[in-house]
């Protein structure tokens, strides 16, 4: 009995932890509309009077998992292009507000929205893409039935929108172009190395049994989430963009995913960037070079 108790304990302390870490990944501490809007507009990312100003429509679709998504457009009279931006973890759509002048002076409608569990759209938790790219999918229907279905759309996204918008890739061949800013491009290579850059722990075994929890907790594996191997059969033009002091989500795994990616591609790696900060930085060349690739696909 004695010999078995250290083991024991082992396995108990290991079961705990996986249940902790459990928590963070798949009930991430999100933030509010009201922080993320006072946030934004306190760092000048947001120009409150701009933004209040430019004719909107709050609007709440249906996911196809049963919940509620809570979004805002940003119509062009008249034009039948739309850009829908993902924003990314723990934030809400105000994050995507200083990409917005970027694609509405060149003619697109912009639709930004919350993901699931952030915000103000529903759901009980985070899937970094699993269900999140069928709520994307669900808001391109929206576009299309709104714009009407010759309406060209394409997709930004942030982070874990990024990620999102790369799985969605896979799925629905009506987008017609991506931008990727800072995507991760594996879920469990993902919190592999969060778990020892910022716990100093080896994913084996805690990651398994996290894994083991969180697909009884939310119905998902990590495994099922990995952005680069969607990719392998994906036309659809995309631009890979990434800090290149980006410790949070290393720069090289979009690098990656770009050595992967057939047809059209581009690759920028923004100097002076960390994580989510390569358009802040370099707003001018970032701009320029979004421009670049929309004229090069005739968009």
């Amino acid at each position: 009995m004695y010999i078995w108790l250290p083991i024991l304990l082992v396995i108990s302390a290991v079961f705990i932890m996986g249940i902790k870490f459990s928590n963070k990944v798949i009930y991430p501490k999100t933030r509010s509309h009201s922080e993320t809007y006072s946030i934004e507009t306190e760092n000048g990312k947001l120009n409150k009077e701009w933004f209040e100003n430019l004719p909107k429509e709050e609007i709440a679709i249906d996911s196809p998992y049963g919940y509620k998504l809570y979004g805002i457009f940003f119509p062009v009279e008249g034009l039948k292009k739309t850009v829908i931006i993902c924003h990314g973890i723990t934030y809400t759509l105000h994050g995507s507000v200083k990409y917005m002048n970027m694609f509405y002076k060149r003619g697109y409608n912009v639709l930004m929205y919350d993901h699931r569990n952030h915000g103000r759209s529903e759901g009980n938790n985070t899937t970094y893409g699993y269900y999140e790219k069928y709520d994307l999918m669900a808001f391109t229907d929206w576009v299309l039935n709104k714009c009407g279905f010759d309406c060209k759309v394409g997709i930004h996204g942030e982070s874990l929108g990024a990620a999102v918008a790369l799985q969605n890739s896979a799925i629905d061949p009506r987008v017609t172009f991506y931008v990727a800013d800072c995507p991760y491009s594996d879920l469990t290579a993902q919190l592999s190395y969060l778990l020892k850059r910022d716990y100093r722990l080896p994913a084996f075994p805690l990651l398994n049994i996290t894994g083991i929890i969180s697909r009884i907790r939310a119905g998902f594996s990590f495994k099922q989430v990995s952005p680069i191997n969607d990719l392998k059969n994906v036309s659809t033009p995309i631009f890979f963009i990434h800090g290149v002091d980006d410790l949070y989500i290393l720069p090289r795994m979009s690098e990656d995913m770009y050595k992967v990616k057939n047809g059209v591609k581009k690759l920028y790696l923004a100097p002076n960037a960390r994580h989510a900060e390569a358009y802040w930085n370099n707003q001018e060349e970032y701009d320029k070079l979004v421009g670049e690739f929309l004229e090069q696909i005739g968009m």
